[in-house]
């Protein structure tokens, strides 16, 4: 296998890890929350948090870092107009992602500390959650027109 496709093939598997790690996780984080079971809440968003952590994180650095080295390797000018929005969207997603985690750890230690209190969530988290999800669907769907554009390098 050449340097390229073996590079291609991990730059697939990574974003295929950072959407999908994303996705589930904003699933099983509304899942928890429209549950309104404060247990429920307090695990899925410990876990939440270091799963963004292990693998958003991680491959989140990867993607730029393989994607300029595949475009290296392929010998595609980096001013192409497909690669300046994919490089835009990706860069706005991540604008997106950084708040979002800073919420889920508040909420994580909102939920933990209500836990360990014995009381309810303040309203502070419903606030938290509401912002949760509308920068949430930005960047899906930003990373859904990268896909395109990765596939499809229509510009």
């Amino acid at each position: 296998m050449s340097l390229y496709l073996l590079l291609k093939t991990l730059h697939i598997l990574s974003s295929t890890l950072l959407f999908g790690t994303g996705l589930g996780s904003a699933y099983y984080a509304l899942r928890a929350w429209r549950s309104g079971n404060l247990q429920a809440i307090s695990v899925t968003f410990r876990h939440l948090v270091t799963a963004d952590w292990l693998f958003i994180a991680t491959t989140a650095v990867f993607q730029p870092l393989s994607g300029l080295a595949l475009a290296k390797l392929a010998g595609w000018p980096l001013n192409q107009l497909w690669l300046l929005w994919s490089v835009g969207l990706y860069l706005f997603a991540g604008l997106c992602w950084l708040p979002v985690l800073w919420l889920q750890i508040r909420v994580r230690d909102m939920a933990a500390q209500a836990l360990r209190d014995d009381t309810p969530l303040p309203e502070q988290a419903q606030r938290y959650m509401r912002l949760w999800f509308a920068l949430g669907w930005p960047a899906f769907l930003a990373f859904i027109v990268i896909f395109w554009l990765m596939v499809a390098k229509p510009l």
